[in-house]
């Protein structure tokens, strides 16, 4: 008899379908980014992602290609429609930063906390249960992920 596990799969892909991902496993945490740099990216108020660990995520379809800044922090698009996908801090190889709304049934996915509130635009309202003015500390990020995954 094969044994079966409860391993959560959830399928992604970038607006045009070119670049298709897999994460398995379920999510450590949900976040919305007021930063400019988001702002400007998005063309939005902010950007919502959801990290999972990278061992995790997989690309099926397509090769996505870094933009952004091409600094330190790596955000990857899609090379024919653009959609940022997902980021990949230096530092935190460890773990990927996807974008909610490329995630299937995405409307589940609100965010637990939000970063960089001192760069939010005054009218935005997320319903986030932390906030920090900046991105948090890595020493709270432990805390952070234990009463994420306890909701």
């Amino acid at each position: 008899m094969e044994e079966t596990t409860d391993v959560p799969q959830v399928k992604g892909s970038c607006r045009c379908g070119r670049v298709q991902f897999t994460v398995h496993g379920a999510p450590l945490i949900t976040s919305a980014c007021h930063c400019a740099g988001c702002q400007k990216m998005t063309a939005s108020a902010f950007s919502l992602s959801t990290m999972y660990f990278a061992k995790d995520f997989s690309i099926e379809k397509g090769e996505p290609v870094i933009g952004g800044l091409h600094g330190s922090i790596r955000h990857f698009f899609c090379p024919h429609c653009m959609t940022w996908m997902f980021t990949r801090p230096e530092g935190m190889e460890e773990f990927v930063f996807v974008r909610s709304s490329l995630l299937e049934n995405f409307t589940s996915y609100k965010p637990f906390m939000e970063t960089c509130t001192d760069e939010k635009l005054s009218w935005v309202q997320t319903q986030a249960v932390h906030s920090f003015s900046k991105f948090p500390p890595p020493e709270a990020f432990p805390e952070l992920l234990g009463k994420f995954t306890q909701l």
